[in-house]
């Protein structure tokens, strides 16, 4: 599988009024042809700066930017353009012109490629076809969701057969119902038009939802990068761990009380494991928080529970959830 963007040792460093501010330090990483690549961190982590180092909207500092093999510093002002119309963006604000139809906001990229206006309706048609517009050519944005917005947006995106599609905080805006949609049908595309797309977000949940393999951006360094499952069950850096485990709010019920850490790294996400425990040994346990998932039908997260008072009965409940392959540790203050 080739690589479709590779990044070594890349920084880049802002001057302003006589002060600098480092958004990246020493990043490097791939991306890989035909994968779902997700780019996640907090705000100001230094994820949209990244993401903007991969078409040279901004240009690094030290390091190297790679596009198929190619380095993105040394591309004339004419070979850059062409590369740029290689990779389209999506945005959270879905950057679309107000005064013309939903048709001509599509066709705008075609148009900025000189493509003949035959053609540009042609490929424009089609791709709303592709989003699930086509009824609604000829609205202008105004009485549009932002739902099917961001939909035009990304057949404008489309439009010119990119070989990559940057997403930058593209579903933010939108509510959790509409975010699955464009989700799936960003999935859909990939799949079925080996598109690859790149992901900058601050939410977990869409990492999960499709992408592949993922890196996690903390102060602008490269905190951890991995595939998804891997990371979600086994997060090695404080920056991972923040994200995909909340911190316990909790305090025990009881100064000698005993909390433990279930973490659900590989199970079946239908194993009903707490009524189990109950049915099995007659035990019962307080779940003070829980963050849980399922991840292709696998389950991952972790639940914080307060044990009994008995030390026979708080190893019976351990040995019960390790004997079904969750890992526990003690939750320690």
């Amino acid at each position: 599988m080739s690589n479709v963007f590779e990044l070594e040792h890349v920084n880049k460093t802002y001057k302003n009024d006589g002060k600098e501010f480092t958004a990246l330090k020493d990043v490097s990483l791939e991306v890989k042809e035909g994968e779902i690549f997700g780019i996640i961190g907090m705000s100001g982590a230094g994820k949209s700066t990244l993401v903007r180092t991969l078409n040279r909207l901004e240009d690094v500092t030290e390091g190297q930017v790679r596009f198929y093999d190619k380095d993105l510093a040394a591309l004339k002002p004419a070979e850059l353009r062409k590369v740029r119309h290689s990779i389209s963006m999506i945005f959270q604000g879905f950057n679309l012109l107000n005064q013309r139809t939903v048709i001509q906001n599509v066709e705008q990229s075609l148009r900025i490629i000189g493509a003949p206006r035959a053609e540009r309706k042609q490929k424009a048609r089609e791709m709303l076809k592709v989003v699930g517009l086509e009824e609604k050519e000829n609205e202008y944005p105004a009485r549009l969701s932002g739902g099917q917005k961001q939909r035009v947006a990304i057949a404008r995106a489309l439009a010119t057969d990119p070989k990559v599609l940057l997403c930058d905080e593209a579903t933010s805006a939108l509510d959790p119902k509409i975010t699955g949609e464009i989700l799936d049908l960003l999935k859909k595309i990939n799949l079925e038009r080996k598109l690859t797309i790149v992901i900058i977000t601050h939410e977990m949940a869409v990492v999960e939802k499709i992408c592949d393999r993922v890196a996690i951006i903390d102060d602008g360094e490269l905190a951890e990068i991995g595939d998804v499952k891997e990371v979600f069950s086994n997060p090695r850096s404080k920056a991972a761990r923040k994200l995909v485990f909340p911190s316990n709010p909790f305090d025990p019920s009881d100064p000698d009380g005993k909390l433990i850490r279930i973490l659900f790294d590989g199970t079946k996400s239908k194993v009903p494991f707490i009524a189990d425990l109950v049915e099995k040994t007659g035990l019962k346990v307080n779940i003070l928080s829980a963050n849980t998932r399922s991840v292709g039908g696998i389950g991952y997260g972790q639940m914080i529970v307060e044990l009994p008072e008995s030390e026979t009965e708080r190893r019976t409940i351990i040995d019960f959830f390790r004997d079904g392959g969750l890992s526990v540790s003690e939750v320690r203050s």
